[in-house]
Order: C-alpha cells, then sequence, then structure tokens
C-alpha cells in the first residue's frame, strides 16, 4: 500500500512537471539568470522564510509526541536563522547590486505565507503537516537536479544557493517530514481529502512563486475607474 505522501506527489505529477519547465530554473540551473532576477527572488523568499518559519513553529506547538515537536521546531529554526542568513550573505555580495530599497511581500508571497499559517493554525494537524511538506520535498528535488547541471557549469554564479537544497542534511530533513506527514495520514484517515488539497495548493504557490520572481512581481496600483459619461440632456 502505498503512502500518503506517495499518492500526494503522483497527484501533483503535471504541477510539478510544470515547475521543472519554468524558465527561472531552467536559467537558475544554468547559471544564466539575471541578477536582479535572482535578487528579487532572495528579497521575496528571506520574507516567505519568516512566515514559513511561523507556520513551522505553530505545527510543533500541535504535534502529537516529543519527536514530531521537536522537528517541526527544529525547522522553525533552521528557517529563521539557517538559511535566513545565507539569504543575508547572498544579498550582501557584489555579484546581485544594491536593493532598490526594503522589500515588501508580493502578492504570491503574502498569500502562501497566509495559507500556510492559517492552515498550521487552523487545520488538523495532519492537514498542516500536508501543506508545510511541499516547501521541503519541491526544494529538495529542484536542488539535487539543479546541483548536478550547476556542477557541469564552471564558475556557476549561484552555486551556493543551489547546494544548500542539495545538501544530504536538507534531504534528510525532507525525508523526515514525509514520515511525519504519513504517519500524521495513518492515525487519521479522515482527514486525507483535506490533506490532498492541501498539499496540492502548496505546491501550486511553489511554482507560483518562481513565476513571480521571474515576472519581479510588485503589487500594482488602483486607480479610480473613469466615470460613465452622463446620457441625461439638460
Amino acid at each position: 500500500m502505498t503512502s500518503f505522501s506517495d499518492r500526494a506527489w503522483a497527484a501533483t505529477s503535471e504541477l510539478r512537471a510544470a515547475i521543472d519547465q519554468l524558465p527561472f530554473l531552467s536559467e537558475l540551473g544554468a547559471g544564466t539568470l539575471a541578477r536582479a532576477a535572482f535578487r528579487h527572488y532572495l528579497e521575496q523568499d528571506a520574507l516567505y522564510l519568516a512566515g514559513y518559519a511561523r507556520a513551522l513553529a505553530l505545527l510543533a506547538a500541535r504535534a502529537p509526541d516529543a519527536g514530531a515537536a521537536a522537528f517541526w521546531a527544529t525547522s522553525a529554526h533552521g528557517c529563521a536563522v539557517v538559511e535566513g542568513q545565507l539569504h543575508t550573505d547572498l544579498l550582501a555580495e557584489d555579484l546581485l547590486g544594491t536593493s532598490a530599497g526594503p522589500a515588501s511581500a508580493s502578492p504570491t508571497c503574502l498569500g502562501y505565507v497566509s495559507y500556510l499559517v492559517a492552515t498550521a493554525a487552523t487545520a488538523p494537524y495532519a492537514v498542516g503537516a500536508a501543506a508545510v511538506l511541499p516547501c521541503f520535498w519541491v526544494y529538495a528535488d529542484v536542488g539535487a537536479r539543479l546541483a548536478r547541471q550547476a556542477a557541469t557549469a564552471p564558475g556557476h554564479p549561484y552555486r551556493r544557493w543551489v547546494d544548500a537544497y542539495a545538501e544530504p542534511g536538507f534531504q534528510e530533513a525532507t525525508r523526515r517530514a514525509r514520515a511525519l506527514t504519513d504517519a500524521a495520514a495513518a492515525t487519521a484517515p479522515q482527514d486525507e481529502p483535506a490533506m490532498q488539497q492541501a498539499f496540492t495548493t502548496a505546491v501550486r504557490y511553489e511554482h507560483a512563486f518562481w513565476q513571480a520572481a521571474w515576472d519581479r512581481e510588485q503589487w500594482g496600483v488602483l486607480r479610480p475607474r473613469p466615470a460613465a459619461p452622463s446620457t441625461m440632456e439638460g
């Protein structure tokens, strides 16, 4: 019998294929991605990670046992401190130039973070675990593939970022997140439809997040619609 994570992974195969084909990731792997696009991505991802850490901390507080609580709490710390420092270091490098000013969350970033925090806080524990799992798993999958691609490109400018998600520690954390989510699914089979929906929604946001970085998404300016001309005769 397949596990929940195996079923969820198979159910999102088309979405994940679309992620693999994103020009942002293709150019990132080749090392040809525009510096401004990578800076935009890092600025948004730093904001995202702060929110993702909150979602993981909420999940830790609701975990069914000490082992699960410790893993989610440790992962929250890793997001806030380890990955956060990586982004800070990369953004400070001369390679990416200087920022135009303090970054604010894009519509996609804000939507993804809000979804994860709300789900971790209010949905059943198993559903919250399913919602946070794609950020582990999709990054582990993409990171491993991009690392192989980057290894063939001498002087790859983004190698440090790529290697961070391909390294064994992150891959092992992903396997642990899968195992905990599968354990939650096994004890709450009634929650599987909501878990599948949460997992799929998060994969959709993963796709949208990288596409938003490629587009350098920002908030639009809403302008009042001009009044319709009057047809009344004076």
